[in-house]
């Protein structure tokens, strides 16, 4: 199994500082091949949710697979969330990430992912049980105006799983952090992301949510424990360190809204560009872009041997839409070139990031 593995690491910044994206190029699941110096086209959406794909350069892997590149002086971009894409010229697959800019001072929430959201125990990133009313105790912070802050202690090699199953699980979108790689400590990873999410990006940590594991990373970044939250029971030895969650998220959500314990972020600005949507969903038209990536997926599938179609494992099982659907669509007044702007949106937003890109299209080589 050698199928791609890239990956395109989640970045923030501030507008008027260095913007720089980073990714690695790898195939197995287990990274078993590197991608060594091989073409990798660098596209950003500059105008989302649904704008054009705009190519910025053509970059290099060096010996580990990686890329770095960083976006010239005079075309930095402005506040707002912009998905990135990043292309191997030879064989066409590609990663998916998403740069976000924006003004000093933003406050951000953070969620453990294994932490906070997961009822069971997953090793390799399959699809654990949610715990009940963690999306909406995530979404209730996402629509106060934070930025949502996902970290997990799991290697980066599971990228692609670990957000098709927030995707599956429609979680607010976010910045995902992943460890590089296999790490013996993977809480001083967490401690050192979120260190430098405050100091490089210049924000502020509200609240963080995890389990009794995650109370050190939290407190040495300066975080009252009246904003630690920690699901489970409380035990007599840590009961001053957080606030602990015994009875859920459901009781938990409602002790927020009436307790007043939570206030909207301070900063305005911020609560216009962050995204509003969930993972795998734009915040405006999401539901077209993802019905719109089952038609072709269905075209696809009726083409191919046998006619049965093989289901992205990121989206949720949908009912079946045919091909009379979509020409009833198009004859709506679609513009050609919309339609072809939209579907590769949606392979950004609704597809994992070591998808095979049919033809060259917008992202062919330059």
């Amino acid at each position: 199994n050698v199928t791609a593995n890239h990956r395109v690491n989640d970045a923030v910044f501030t507008e008027d500082g260095a913007q720089t994206v980073t990714g690695r190029f790898m195939y197995g699941p287990l990274d078993m091949v590197t991608l060594t110096g091989e073409k990798i086209d660098i596209h950003i959406m500059t105008q989302p949710p649904s704008g054009e794909w705009v190519y910025f350069d053509t970059e290099l892997t060096n010996n580990s697979g990686r890329i770095s590149y960083v976006i010239p002086e005079s075309r930095r971009l402005g506040i707002g969330v912009y998905p990135v894409k990043m292309v191997v010229r030879g064989d066409h697959t590609f990663a998916d990430s998403y740069l976000t800019i924006i003004p000093r001072g933003t406050e951000f929430v953070v969620f453990s992912i294994d932490g906070s959201f997961a009822a069971s125990v997953s090793i390799m990133g399959s699809d654990p049980k949610v715990r009940a009313g963690a999306v909406d105790v995530v979404r209730y912070w996402q629509d106060l105006g934070y930025l949502i802050v996902y970290v997990t202690g799991r290697p980066d090699m599971q990228k692609q799983r670990v957000v098709a199953w927030l995707s599956q699980h429609n979680f607010p979108h976010g910045i995902v952090s992943f460890c590089d790689g296999l790490v013996h400590d993977p809480l001083r990873h967490k401690a050192n992301f979120l260190k430098s999410l405050i100091s490089e990006a210049h924000t502020r940590i509200f609240a963080a949510y995890g389990s009794t594991k995650d109370i050190s990373v939290y407190t040495s970044i300066g975080l009252p424990p009246s904003h630690i939250y920690i699901v489970g029971r409380s035990t007599k030895k840590m009961q001053h360190q957080c606030q602990f969650i015994p009875d859920g998220y459901a009781s938990h959500l409602s002790q927020l809204e009436y307790n007043q314990r939570s206030r909207p972020a301070k900063s305005a600005s911020t609560r216009m560009v962050l995204r509003k949507g969930s993972f795998g969903l734009g915040a405006a038209g999401g539901d077209f872009l993802r019905k719109r990536n089952h038609i072709f997926r269905t075209i696809s599938a009726s083409q191919q041997p046998g006619g049965s179609g093989s289901g992205s494992p990121n989206l949720p099982g949908r009912t079946e839409r045919t091909l009379s659907q979509c020409e009833m669509e198009r004859e709506r007044g679609i513009a050609a070139a919309t339609q072809r702007s939209m579907s590769i949106a949606a392979g950004c937003w609704g597809r994992s990031g070591s998808t095979k890109e049919g033809s060259g299209g917008l992202l062919g080589p330059k």
